[in-house]
């Protein structure tokens, strides 16, 4: 599985909301959607394709927790964190190397001049558990 990771202000740049930073044009934003939907046709294609799904902003999450032995809700954003899952895609190919070489071509995801991502930019590879004696 493929995690790519995001922020509050993240969603709202691709919104065209005003984050103080670098703006998003919709040449930006298409360029974006036009890359992902590039990179999701090659996985289909090469037969790697499992699943995608993007996440709603931040702001739309509820965290529950126990507390004391009861559930307790809280709305998002989550207070201590800036970057929550922001989507996911699942290949099924034939090693861990490939999945990590499939993931390491969102490096080249567009971004608008100006935008750093040499610190901002990751995401994340993860095999899938098919049984207990996997999770070790």
């Amino acid at each position: 599985m493929i995690l790519m990771y995001g922020s509050q202000r993240d969603h709202d740049m691709l919104a065209g909301k005003d984050t103080g930073g670098v703006v998003w044009t919709q040449e930006d934003i298409a360029a974006l959607h036009a890359f992902m939907a590039e990179w999701n046709q090659d996985l289909i294609e090469s037969g790697e394709f499992v699943d995608a799904q993007g996440m709603t902003a931040p702001v739309h999450a509820r965290r529950i927790r126990l507390r004391d032995g009861v559930p307790v809700v809280t709305d998002g954003p989550y207070a201590e964190t800036q970057e929550v899952l922001a989507g996911y895609t699942t290949v099924e190919c034939e090693s861990f190397d490939r999945a990590t070489q499939i993931a390491a071509r969102l490096a080249d995801t567009p971004h608008p001049k100006g935008a750093n991502l040499q610190h901002e930019w990751y995401v994340d590879v993860r095999p899938l558990a098919g049984a207990t004696e996997e999770l070790d």
